[in-house]
């Protein structure tokens, strides 16, 4: 036993040692280090001012899974409780990622974020579960553990875990309620209008006046505002912007917020009840960024833009940027485009990315000539309302609802499995007792999802979908089913042994 035991812990130590070397490389590669002229806490803080997307966050949640299975092996013959080992593998995991994002701070492909702390410890935390379901002596001793507990002799202390189940689902709903918030929106972009800000993706056309508060209006309040723009003035200290473009040079913000707007190029004339002509070589941007308009927005999590628009071409694409507050092609907090003969809005969410592309935003047959149309969208708690010209030409869409397929599935997985592995050990500590363990099984498995679709709807305005709750329901069940199939075959093979 003693000569098995050095091999064994020799292999688990080079396996841990092997999954941090090609988590190293998969994150720093290729090593290209540059340096930066001043290193400090705030500029840490700084450069973590980034957000991931979809893809970066599957990537960085299964790159860690096999570091925590493999430093979680390595803690086998520990005497430690499982409760500590559980520790020290979020903590391992967590050290090791907070590593890497500090390094990539001199790396310049590489962009730290908060995002993958949080993915790669999560990654760490399913390799330590996947390495306790696949271990039949851990399994077998974590259930022996539960059955012998104070816990499986107390209903009370039964309900007392069913309840903390519940608030887990409550503290799943909250997430993804955030997940529509403003939040993360940088208060260091610029509002460009006519093109990026960076000059590289233009929009040729007439912007007269443009408006923009903290707070999502009204239907009524929109009617007013399609038929007489000033109105939105009536807002008072909720307009963080105003601009009137008209005239040469240059157009300052009349709310006081924000910098003024100046001509990237020179200015073609126009007649001035058409606004200001925009093209490739005539756009503008402001003298300084938007700080105040990002910072309060971000505070409300809610918006208003109204603005006169007319396109001279309507087979513009790229989309080309009418309106953007952003920093380059690829980080933004929010654009207006054209795609065509359709109006594309990128928004920064946490659930959209800092490009905004991660769900697609796209309102048909707007530029459908090159008359001057009266625009006003509105944004809160995940729906976006767009207005053109008359009250009756009216869109409305939560992001919750565009959710692409593959995605949805991912965040219902990341929710409901970890809910099924919870209600199996409830449901294990309750078996002796048939009925209240029935009542706890089903209660169990169709509480939660049902409670985050309703919340989801009440909150965010969403639609409510009866395909969201029977996914989360097949999670948890499924869950639960391997978990019970695995423990069966445990059993079994050890009647057999013995």
């Amino acid at each position: 036993m003693v000569k098995n035991q050095k091999p064994t812990s020799k292999y688990n130590l080079l396996s841990l040692i092997f999954t941090t070397l090609v988590i190293l490389i998969a994150t720093l590669y290729p090593f290209n280090f540059s340096k930066i002229q001043l290193f400090s806490l705030a500029e840490i803080i700084a450069n973590f001012n980034h957000s991931s997307n979809f893809q970066d966050q599957v990537n960085n949640i299964i790159l860690f899974i096999p570091l925590g299975f493999s430093f979680t092996s390595l803690l086998l013959k520990s005497s430690k409780k499982s409760i500590v080992k559980l520790g020290l593998v979020i903590l391992f995991s967590f050290g090791l990622s907070l590593t890497v994002e500090i390094l990539q701070i001199f790396l310049p492909s590489r962009s730290p974020t908060p995002a993958d702390l949080f993915n790669n410890t999560l990654g760490g935390l399913f390799g330590f579960v996947c390495f306790y379901i696949w271990n039949p002596q851990s399994f077998s001793s974590t259930i022996k553990n539960l059955k012998i507990s104070q816990a499986n002799q107390s209903r009370k202390q039964i309900v007392c875990c069913f309840i903390a189940y519940l608030l887990l689902t409550l503290f799943i709903s909250i997430l993804w309620q955030n997940a529509n918030n403003l939040s993360n929106w940088h208060t260091n972009y610029y509002l460009s209008i006519g093109n990026e800000v960076r000059g590289n993706r233009h929009w040729q056309g007439y912007v007269s006046e443009i408006y923009i508060a903290d707070q999502a209006i009204s239907k009524n309040e929109a009617s007013h505002g399609l038929s007489n723009p000033s109105y939105l003035n009536q807002l008072g200290k909720s307009l963080v912007a105003h601009y009137e473009l008209s005239g040469k040079c240059c157009y300052q913000d009349k709310t006081g917020n924000q910098p003024e707007l100046l001509w990237q190029g020179q200015p073609v004339s126009i007649p001035q009840s058409q606004g200001v002509f925009l093209n490739a070589n005539s756009w503008l941007k402001t003298s300084a960024p938007v700080s105040t308009l990002s910072h309060r927005i971000s505070q409300t999590s809610e918006f208003t833009i109204s603005a006169a628009i007319a396109t001279t071409n309507l087979d513009q694409k790229g989309p080309a940027r009418i309106i953007s507050i952003s920093d380059s092609s690829l980080r933004r907090n929010l654009t207006l485009g054209q795609q065509g003969n359709s109006l594309d809005l990128r928004l920064r969410t946490p659930l959209t990315g800092e490009n905004g592309t991660e769900i697609k935003l796209n309102i048909p047959n707007i530029f459908t000539d090159t008359y001057l149309h009266q625009i006003i969208i509105t944004y809160a708690r995940g729906t976006v309302q767009v207005y053109v010209d008359k009250l009756n030409n009216f869109y409305s869409f939560n992001l919750l609802d565009l959710i692409p397929k593959e995605q949805r599935i991912f965040y219902y997985a990341l929710s409901f499995i970890p809910l099924g592995i919870g209600l199996s050990i409830i449901t294990l500590l309750a078996q002796k007792r048939l009925i209240f363990y029935r009542v706890l099984f089903y209660s169990g498995i169709f509480i939660p999802s049902l409670m985050l679709e309703s919340i989801l709807v009440s909150e965010s305005g969403k639609d409510f979908s009866m395909k969201n709750i029977l996914l989360g329901i097949s999670f948890t069940a499924v869950t639960m089913v391997c978990l019970r199939i695995r423990a069966a075959q445990l059993k079994t093979s050890s009647k057999f042994t013995n």
